[in-house]
């Protein structure tokens, strides 16, 4: 099964609404970046990753095509661990994370994805999962929403099946999110999980003192409380906030989260497959997890990250992110009654509608 070409794309994809949050500020849209490996027999395997606002979707375009299209074509497609491995070597003295982690992502991924299709075996079956089913959580991205639009998109999360949701908090002046988190728990009632996210935007004090603050309103987590880059900070907000903390977003490689495992930093490590190098290393993240006593969850592609979830014993909520692409796949995820269900078809199962994609390809810089 040798890999015979990679063929990579660069797209900019609208939003149908302007989202807001604490660090990113407006968003109008995402950059999404393709991988499409050909092997031997027609086969092929696809995989993708995003960037915010398509901030370094050129570079992350580049290093696939210039570093990785070399390194890789010729080799056995069904070495995926051998293949994560050279990837990391190769790009290790400017890796280590950051726009290296997207593009080998993008790459694992669709080896992944090559190896359920030649195997005509869905991706969570392969990776060892028995049921396909995991909860579900909405993430809003709506921390400048007026409190009726706040309102009205929560009504539209539960009417599509959500019983869980995530709402940005981190404004100015932390007397508007509690305003904002007392209206939810009020409009959902005490039987709808509720999440926070802010987005990295307090020092460890502000967040302890927000964390205490909002407590009282029944949260399953805080998310991304301040910069992830201080782990003993989190460490602190764990112990003296009174909410248990998920992070993981901006956290790039293995190694970032056993830390913060280790110094007790998070209950819910949230782990992206798009930006943490793909499913060979979520899939360690879960596991160091798991070992830690600790249930993992996601953060945003939830197209591709449902079939992780469902292949793992320690599982919690799939985040279903703003960043979607329902417009552009044949068969987008759906939620019944809180649960989402990984795709029956080989590999993840997640096809796109390259016709409708080409009107918003990135021009090459």
């Amino acid at each position: 099964m040798n890999i015979e070409n990679i063929r990579v794309d660069h797209f900019r994809i609208p939003l149908p609404v302007v989202l807001s949050d604490s660090t990113h500020g407006e968003m109008s849209h995402f950059g999404l970046i393709t991988v499409r490996i050909d092997a031997a027999g027609g086969r092929q395997g696809l995989g993708y990753t995003y960037c915010v606002g398509n901030i370094g979707g050129d570079a992350i375009r580049s290093l696939i095509e210039r570093e990785l299209t070399p390194l890789l074509v010729g080799m056995d497609g069904g070495q995926i661990e051998a293949i994560w491995q050279r990837m990391w070597w190769h790009l290790h003295f400017v890796g280590r994370g950051g726009i290296a982690a997207f593009a080998m992502a993008a790459v694992d991924i669709a080896l992944w994805d090559l190896r359920g299709r030649i195997a005509k075996t869905p991706l969570w079956r392969l990776l060892g999962g028995v049921e396909p089913s995991v909860h579900a959580y909405a993430g809003g991205i709506d921390l400048q929403f007026s409190l009726d639009e706040l309102e009205a998109q929560t009504r539209q999360f539960l009417q599509k099946g959500f019983r869980a949701i995530k709402m940005k908090v981190g404004r100015d002046v932390l007397a508007e999110d509690i305003e904002r988190v007392a209206a939810m728990r009020s409009w959902l009632g005490p039987e709808i999980a509720l999440m926070i996210d802010a987005n990295m935007r307090w020092t460890v004090d502000e967040a302890i003192a927000a964390a205490r603050a909002l407590q009282p309103f029944g949260l399953v987590w805080l998310e991304e409380p301040t910069i992830p880059d201080d782990v003993q900070g989190h460490a602190r907000v764990s112990r003296e906030g009174g909410v248990a903390i998920a992070t993981g977003e901006n956290l790039h490689t293995v190694y970032e989260f056993q830390h913060m495992i280790a110094y007790g930093g998070i209950a819910y490590p949230q782990p992206d497959v798009a930006n943490i190098g793909g499913i060979t290393p979520w899939l360690q993240v879960a596991r160091a997890a798991g070992a830690a006593g600790l249930p993992v969850t996601t953060h945003g592609v939830h197209d591709l990250q449902v079939h992780l979830l469902a292949a793992v014993p320690n599982a919690s909520y799939l985040e279903v992110h703003g960043f979607g692409l329902d417009r552009f796949i044949s068969e987008p995820l759906t939620i019944v009654d809180g649960v989402a269900r990984a795709s029956e078809n080989s590999g993840h199962g997640v096809e796109l509608d390259w016709k409708r994609l080409a009107r918003h390809r990135a021009s090459s810089s």
